[in-house]
């Protein structure tokens, strides 16, 4: 059920589009580009699941390797109904920069079903997930390509997972997928940590302006794990979440959401009812402080750039601003943290899990909170730093910094010309 896709002609065309201008700054030889602008390996498989009515359907898998010179693949794995072999080649070369910015010791990788899960049973979302751990075996270890949660997957899954991997493996393998419960190898603080670290970015960068988060107003799009923690965490720290979002609707609150509302409202997994409606669409042209995309890619296009009014933008979402949409928000003077440094912080927390399910150890969430802190303001920072007084280049500025730390580990491995001295 495996199909290595290896030819040529399947390079990553947003990547492309991405890389052409970073091609240029890092001044990238040909075979340096032809090596970055695909994947190193791409695998589609079918997977078969048993419906509860006994049918069985098969649904599009995939998952993408993008970069391996700093070390094994790392990418969550997603179930969504848009998932295609383009998209999870697009998001696993953004992991690849993310891991490279952030300098953790791992390459690039995203995986996903192409499946609507929101009807399944939960029994039927085990089999769909351990029919999918079936065909991933043959391409995935611990040294090797490490899986995650992402869209429409968590910890249970992970569970299932790393379950159905040891029982085809005969011995258990804990490092073999992270997100996973604190009862399987799971680590503390993995739930909040992409949330925390957007929250540690977020106040970094007010602190590098000799400003502070203190009644700044927030608009966020997507009230998930990562959203609806968020709301929560800035809003303890003085902002003021004035929007909060979900694929079904949204309310707009002008004195700002109560901390204690938005909690019990992301406890039933609901937007607060406090406030008056709005659309997303409307969300998403508020007159903010900080307009958080936390839901899908592409939210932010060509269409409505113009109409952002917000200062700043905090990529919490994977690839939430398309490619045709950055022009208009750079000469709006917008600032965008991008998600490879906004959202960097499940990743990095992932790492620490697969650092204590190899050396034995379990940390406290202290210690998690206080690593990731360090980690990822540190990166932030020494970003900040390099991108000087234009801070509308951060997201151009990041993928250099990521692009010349992997073709440095390429020439080290011997897979490119050394450059002479």
């Amino acid at each position: 059920m495996l199909n290595h896709v290896r030819e040529d002609r399947n390079i990553c065309i947003d990547c492309n589009t991405r890389l052409e201008k970073i091609f240029e700054m890092v001044g990238c030889s040909p075979v340096e580009r032809r090596l970055l602008n695909r994947p190193r390996r791409m695998t589609t498989f079918a997977v078969p699941v048993e419906m509860d009515s006994g049918e069985i359907q098969i649904f599009n898998g995939y998952r993408v390797l993008y970069n391996d010179a700093l070390g094994p693949g790392k990418g969550g794995l997603r179930y969504h109904p848009q998932v295609n072999l383009e998209e999870v080649k697009n998001l696993a070369f953004l992991m690849a920069l993310k891991c490279a910015l952030v300098e953790l010791p791992f390459g690039g990788a995203k995986g996903g079903v192409e499946v609507d899960p929101s009807s399944f049973s939960e029994a039927e979302k085990e089999r769909l997930s351990r029919s999918f751990m079936q065909q991933l075996y043959p391409v995935i270890g611990e040294e090797v390509d490490i899986p995650a949660p992402d869209v429409n997957t968590n910890e249970i899954t992970m569970g299932y997972l790393v379950d159905e991997y040891t029982r085809i493996h005969g011995s258990a393998v804990p490092a073999i997928v992270t997100g996973k419960p604190i009862a399987l190898g799971g680590s503390a603080g993995r739930k909040e940590a992409t949330s925390l670290g957007g929250a540690f970015v977020l106040r970094a960068y007010y602190a590098h302006r000799k400003d502070d988060l203190l009644g700044k107003t927030v608009a966020i799009q997507g009230f998930g794990n990562v959203g609806g923690h968020l709301a929560v965490l800035l809003t303890e720290w003085g902002a003021k979440v004035v929007a909060i979002s979900d694929s079904r609707t949204a309310r707009y609150a002008a004195d700002g959401f109560e901390k204690e509302v938005i909690a019990k409202a992301l406890a039933v997994g609901a937007v607060p009812a406090a406030g008056t409606e709005i659309t997303n669409a409307e969300l998403l042209t508020l007159d903010v402080d900080v307009l958080v995309p936390a839901a899908i890619s592409h939210q932010i296009t060509e269409e409505n750039a113009a109409d952002v009014r917000a200062s700043v933008i905090l990529e919490m979402a994977n690839d939430p601003i398309a490619t045709d949409a950055e022009a208009t928000l750079k000469e709006k003077d917008i600032v965008v943290i991008p998600d490879i440094i906004a959202n960097a912080g499940g990743v990095i927390v992932s790492y620490f899990e697969w650092v204590q399910n190899r050396s034995g150890e379990t940390w406290t969430k202290e210690v998690v909170n206080a690593e990731l802190e360090k980690k990822i303001t540190g990166a932030f920072e020494s970003l900040l730093t390099q991108s000087g007084t234009d801070q509308t280049n951060l997201r151009e500025r990041g993928y250099v910094v990521a692009v010349e730390r992997i073709l440095n580990a390429e020439r080290t491995r011997g897979r490119l010309a050394r450059q002479v001295s």
